[in-house]
């Protein structure tokens, strides 16, 4: 299997009120080439079973910690399992327009130089 062109990367604590439309507007994306590493901070409301409704798209991989330790730490382990090329970062509680993926890779893409 090829790397992804990007690995998103999503910590979620206590977000089920906004999950769904943060999940949808990744996996809606014009680039699909991409992983989609979300991982569950021992969330105390419905956010695990939101996101494991998501299951069946297989760019998605769960991380599900079992104590919170913070969103620094969640995402240092999302970084840690990352294979993309780059590297996105998504919160729990936004939405990303359509072409976002598009747009940053298409610009980190034209201008190696800012790494």
């Amino acid at each position: 299997m090829d790397k992804p062109k990007i690995s998103v990367i999503m910590a979620v604590y206590d977000c089920e009120k906004y999950l769904n439309e943060a999940i949808e507007s990744i996996l809606n994306q014009t680039l699909k080439d991409f992983e989609f590493i979300i991982v569950n901070d021992a969330s105390t409301d419905n956010s695990l079973e939101i996101i494991k409704k998501y299951k069946e798209d297989r760019r998605i991989h769960l991380i599900n910690l079992k104590k919170n330790k913070g969103s620094t730490y969640a995402r240092n382990i999302a970084i840690s399992k990352s294979t993309g090329k780059y590297i996105a970062i998504m919160d729990a509680d936004d939405i990303s327009l359509p072409k976002r993926l598009n747009v940053q890779y298409d610009y980190l893409e034209k201008h190696p130089q800012i790494f």
